[in-house]
C-alpha cells in the first residue's frame, strides 16, 4: 500500500454545469497526468457518443471537449493509501475541496464515474457541497459488465443537465 497525492489539477471554466467526479487516478492516469489515461477505460468514448462528437485524443482535445460541452472534471479524493488502481484498497482518503469549482462554474449536477466514487462523494463530500451526486456505471475496464453500449445508454443522461 502506497500513500499518493492527487497531481492532476481539475478541468472547468465558468460555464460548466456538470461535475463529473472519479474516485482516485488510476497508475496509468498519473503517470499520462491526465484523467481516463487508460487505454481500456471507456470514459472518452462513452462522452463522445453520448454528446455525437469527435472523440478527444490529446489531453489538450480532451480539455477543449469538456469545456465545450460545459463539464468540469476532478476526483474526490486529494490524497490516499492505495495499491496501485484498486478503489476497493483506498484508505486514508482525504477528500479534495471543489468549493473554489462551485463558486467559479454554475455546477447543476454532480455525477460520479462509479460505486466508490459515488460512496466517497457521499460519506466526505455531500454535506459540505449541499448537492446530491448522480451515480454513474463505471467506465473502468474492471466494469466488464456493462457493455460500451450499456454505458452509453446509462450516460445519456447527462446530455440533458
Amino acid at each position: 500500500m502506497t500513500h499518493v497525492i492527487h497531481e492532476i489539477p481539475p478541468v472547468y471554466d465558468d460555464r460548466s454545469k456538470i461535475l463529473i467526479l472519479g474516485s482516485f487516478p488510476s497508475v496509468k492516469s498519473r503517470e499520462g497526468q491526465f484523467f481516463y489515461h487508460h487505454k481500456q477505460n471507456r470514459f472518452w468514448r462513452v462522452l463522445a457518443a453520448v454528446f455525437e462528437d469527435t472523440l478527444p485524443e490529446t489531453i489538450e482535445e480532451k480539455k477543449e471537449f469538456l469545456l465545450r460541452h460545459n463539464i468540469a472534471i476532478w476526483d474526490v479524493i486529494a490524497s490516499c493509501d492505495i495499491e496501485g488502481s484498486s478503489d476497493s484498497s483506498i484508505k486514508n482518503a482525504v477528500p479534495n475541496d471543489f468549493s473554489f469549482i462551485l463558486k467559479t462554474a454554475p455546477i447543476r449536477q454532480i455525477y460520479t464515474n462509479g460505486g466508490t466514487a459515488y460512496k466517497l462523494y457521499h460519506k466526505y463530500c455531500e454535506k459540505v457541497t449541499g448537492f446530491e451526486a448522480v451515480k454513474l456505471p463505471s467506465t473502468s475496464p474492471a466494469n466488464a459488465s456493462y457493455s460500451l453500449e450499456r454505458l452509453i445508454s446509462q450516460w445519456n443522461q447527462i446530455s440533458n443537465t
